[in-house]
């Protein structure tokens, strides 16, 4: 529920929601635009460790993550999308930990994602997170803006959070 009291269903996704997702994560800036296909394997193919928020048929919110192919116990989340109409009612830490609780995530002990240094959203969002979980991050750089982007993006900052209990 958020805190309107709406109901919202933590659900994986499937092939069908992956246009909902890529119009979702389009109107989410900062979020990087990625193409309908890849939103459509994110759906499919790694159901297990995304998730879809709904109320009804609107989608409200998704995360798209995997487990790292190395290191199975961390999940890397890569992109959380809020519908601006459910923004700032703790959706995200909603999906969050929804997610950790469906079992293709039952072995994962830590967290990771990158994050811009201008993403204060999403910095607040995963401090709160690991504060709620009793544990710490780890923050290094990941990919740096010139070294990987060519000065075109800004330098991606790796979060890690854990051990989760």
């Amino acid at each position: 529920m958020l805190q309107d009291e709406t109901p919202v269903k933590f659900i994986p996704p499937d092939s069908k929601d992956g246009f909902a997702v890529n119009q979702l994560i389009a109107q989410s800036p900062p979020l990087d635009p990625n193409s309908i296909y890849c939103n459509l394997l994110q759906c499919s193919h790694f159901s297990e460790t995304c998730i879809c928020a709904k109320s009804g048929s609107k989608l409200l919110g998704f995360i798209s993550g995997y487990r790292i192919p190395t290191r199975s116990d961390t999940l890397f989340i890569w992109q959380i999308a809020v519908d601006s109409s459910a923004r700032g009612k703790g959706l995200a830490s909603q999906m969050l930990n929804a997610l950790l609780s469906r079992p293709g995530c039952a072995k994962v002990n830590f967290l990771e994602t990158t994050i811009t240094p201008n993403n204060q959203a999403s910095t607040k969002l995963f401090q709160k997170f690991a504060s709620e979980k009793g544990t710490s991050i780890k923050i290094s750089e990941a990919f740096t803006q010139e070294q990987h982007f060519n000065g075109q993006h800004e330098t991606e900052l790796l979060h890690r959070i854990g051990p989760l209990t």
